[in-house]
């Protein structure tokens, strides 16, 4: 199959879940292609897009960033895009059907970008629901072709909508062909906003467990308790609650390492609330790391704490795949009842739930697992084994080759229902240890 992939950013280091599926269509034998709004801009890469060759199939139609350079191309686009095809052109400038997407000139950046390529393909991937409603205006204007299928996987179906006046997704649900939200969570949610169900299938991102090996945890012979975040510094991620909650343990005499592995605009803050906590000794924040570099500190840590928050904009994770990364190597996991962290940390098993930016809760949740150190292996093991059986890369990308089969089929919807309930349904395990 030829497979088109439309993302916000690539290579994103934030986002294995996207670079996962691509290299698991290419290793399946598929033929990927890449559209982003545009290029990540740290050097730093995950050594799969060099491995794979990725940057040579990817290609940005996003608005350029350097604002002289978009006045530029504004009289510039036009006279080369009329000439090519004045029918797109017209179409890509439609504000009363396509809205802000056509009023931005965003449809005129990515139109002029793709009219050349003469891009057909079998499906059309959107990541985020906003690329799943440009890409099905861009199928509509017809520089496109191909079967949509948009994964939701959190912002877009809470913060996007709060802070888009006309951020329905009314479109995308018409003319889009499937919707796979990554949880249950967010499959209630495309419902409440007006998607028919008969068209959403449950696809979860996972992780390629062979990377991450299980190792059970024990009490540390130096009775130093290392516990471990990994997160972007943004405000959903919690990261200020876990500091506070890790401040309380040390108070309390416990002598604790707490590692906080991201980047983000929250850096400064964060850096000053420790300091304002007399944490420096405690406390490290250090930076974005390369996914061996966080393999290993995976395997040098005790507890994952992922202290997830709704933040003030309304913004939400989807399911977080560093905690897979954690689950996988055995760590028992404190987290919040927030969005699908329940459907991948099961309360009691694998780890402790705590209701969001609830400090006290946290604390003691920290506290009951390093007193009770002897139910480490045990929910490490639990977790490890939940991990291979719903959130296995290798698993869920047979899947996603599935799905794209029987939309490309063009079934009845009698068929494509029976496809969906088996879908959702199928909790096959593979044993990957074998």
């Amino acid at each position: 199959m030829k497979i088109a992939f439309i993302v916000n950013e690539f290579p994103s280091l934030s986002e294995t879940f996207i670079l996962n599926q691509i290299t698991g269509l290419i290793d399946h034998g598929h033929e990927v292609t890449i559209y982003a709004d545009r290029c990540q801009n740290s050097q730093k890469k995950h050594p799969d897009v060099e491995k794979y060759n990725l940057l040579e199939y990817t290609y940005y139609i996003g608005r350029p960033n350097n604002y002289f350079w978009r006045i530029v191309n504004i009289f510039r686009l036009p006279l080369i895009y009329f000439l090519q095809n004045p029918l797109v052109f017209f179409k890509s400038l439609n504000i009363t059907k396509y809205g802000n997407e056509a009023k931005s000139l965003k449809l005129l950046y990515a139109c002029a970008y793709l009219l050349p390529r003469e891009a057909k393909y079998d499906i059309i991937h959107a990541h985020f629901g906003p690329n799943g409603q440009k890409s099905v205006i861009l199928r509509d204007i017809g520089v496109i072709q191909g079967k949509i299928v948009a994964t939701f996987h959190g912002y877009d179906v809470s913060k996007y909508l709060q802070n888009n006046i006309n951020g329905s997704y009314k479109l995308l649900f018409t003319l889009g062909d499937v919707f796979c939200p990554i949880s249950n969570c967010m499959k209630a949610k495309l419902l409440e906003l007006g998607c028919n169900e008969e068209k959403i299938i449950v696809h979860r991102v996972g992780i390629d467990c062979t990377k991450f090996l299980f190792s059970p945890k024990y009490q540390p012979k130096n009775g130093i308790i290392k516990i471990l975040t990994i997160a972007r510094l943004i405000p959903k991620k919690g990261v200020e609650y876990g500091i506070h909650a890790v401040s309380n343990l040390i108070a309390s005499g416990i002598n604790v390492e707490y590692n906080i592995v991201g980047d983000g605009y929250l850096l400064t803050k964060l850096q000053q609330l420790i300091n304002h906590l007399n944490l420096s000794n405690n406390v490290h924040l250090l930076g974005w790391k390369q996914q061996e570099e966080i393999i290993q500190l995976i395997g040098d840590s005790h507890i994952f704490l992922a202290p997830s928050i709704t933040d003030e904009t309304g913004d939400q994770e989807g399911i977080p795949t560093v905690i897979m990364e954690a689950m996988a190597m055995g760590l028992p996991v404190v987290s919040t009842y927030h969005s699908g962290i329940p459907e991948l940390v099961e309360n009691g098993v694998s780890g402790f739930l705590v209701s969001e930016r609830n400090i006290e809760q946290l604390t003691e949740k920290l506290n009951y697992l390093i007193d009770h150190a002897d139910l480490w292996a045990e929910m490490g093991q639990a977790g490890r084994q939940f991990v291979e059986c719903q959130y296995n890369i290798n698993s869920l990308n047979t899947k996603l080759i599935e799905i794209y089969q029987h939309i490309l089929q063009n079934i009845n919807d009698n068929v494509h229902n029976k496809a969906r309930k088996h879908f959702i349904e199928s909790t096959t395990c593979i044993d990957i240890t074998k």
